[in-house]
């Protein structure tokens, strides 16, 4: 029967090292609550500090040579996160420059709501497309559908959203008091 070298469990994945609290200086640790797991402050209660685990899991992929970040003059890198890829500066976590969301479509529909930022398509964590004012946590309006420049008949809110059936396509009113519906013209 062989023997066991245990010094190669010794170090587990738990155990990985974060630095210090920048708070109270203590050892940072990876914590589970209810929305998953995250960096915590080994002295919590006393010290509440946390961040999110996923800073750590953010990947360089490529260079992107001749590109300055605005912010600090270093070189712009295209990075992985949880939400796929972005370009970034390389000097992070000194300078936390990222380029503006690529994956958002301006339909050119100004916003109902705020009546300054425009009605853009984007996409959450899981693809899934929305259609969000650009203008951000100022104004809050959003579609699940795609909008369409055409004014509800009955209430007339400005837009109304398209959606595609099984046969033809309609129009519903995104007020959720109205909830028109009528064909697509």
């Amino acid at each position: 029967m062989s023997k066991i070298d245990h010094s190669l469990f010794s170090t587990t994945a738990s155990e990985q090292t974060f630095g210090p609290c920048p708070k109270c200086n203590a050892k940072l640790n990876v914590r589970r609550g209810k929305s998953g797991a995250f960096i915590g402050c080994s002295h919590y209660p006393e010290c509440d500090f946390s961040k999110p685990l996923h800073e750590h899991e953010t990947s360089k992929i490529k260079t992107i040579e001749g590109s300055i970040c605005p912010s600090c003059q270093s070189t712009l890198i295209i990075k992985k996160g949880r939400f796929g890829l972005f370009i970034g500066c390389s000097d992070f976590p000194e300078c936390d420059y990222i380029e503006s969301n690529s994956n958002s479509e301006d339909t050119q529909l100004t916003c109902p709501m705020c009546k300054k930022g425009h009605i853009t398509k984007r996409s959450n964590k899981f693809g899934k497309s929305f259609y969000a004012c650009d203008n951000y946590p100022k104004c809050k309006y959003l579609l699940n559908l795609p909008p369409v420049d055409y004014p509800c008949p009955e209430c007339h809110w400005p837009i109304m959203q398209q959606k595609k059936g099984n046969t033809e396509a309609e129009l519903l009113c995104p007020q959720k008091k109205c909830q028109c519906k009528i064909p697509q013209p």
